[in-house]
């Protein structure tokens, strides 16, 4: 199982997002909340396309990554699931040091918050990143969907009616 950056933002938001996706059901396509989200990030910085680099590692897509300072540039919308976002940003930072690329950094941007926090790659992070990949290898191969959650945020999901219909 190849492992990308968005099983590990999905592992720190919702398991059952995570195993849903990861069997191919995506329903991004259907969010408008998916939708502004892109809209904000090929808007909001217009000027990097042409001076940073898109980057792909073992599968994952980096959008902006400035080679010249090792920084990986994350753009989001909201900072709701903030910590699901500084995972992500650490996974890329973890395939760049798996590339042969150290010291590399990351920048989250939030542009309608006004809002950036810099995210480091530690030692520790490693070794949650790499239990983190071991825990979705075992999610993604249940033939059961893990069970529904019930958070706040779970309304702006773009899988709200596949887990909440009744």
């Amino acid at each position: 199982m190849n492992i990308i950056a968005t099983h590990i933002n999905y592992y720190h938001i919702c398991h059952r997002k995570l195993w849903l996706f990861s069997q191919g059901i995506q329903m991004e396509h259907t969010s408008s909340v998916v939708d502004e989200g892109n809209l904000i990030h090929e808007t909001s910085y217009p000027q990097r396309a042409a001076k940073f680099t898109e980057l792909e590692l073992a599968g994952a897509k980096i959008d902006f990554y400035d080679e010249k300072s090792r920084v990986v540039h994350e753009i989001k919308k909201s900072n709701k699931v903030e910590a699901a976002h500084e995972w992500q940003v650490k996974y890329y930072l973890l395939l760049l040091l798996r590339a042969g690329i150290r010291g590399a950094t990351g920048i989250l941007e939030y542009p309608k918050l006004k809002k950036i926090t810099h995210v480091e790659l530690l030692e520790d992070d490693i070794l949650k990143l790499e239990e983190a990949e071991k825990y979705i290898e075992e999610i993604i191969k249940h033939d059961v969907v893990p069970d529904r959650i019930n958070k706040s945020f779970c309304k702006s999901c773009s899988y709200f009616d596949l887990c909440w219909v009744e």
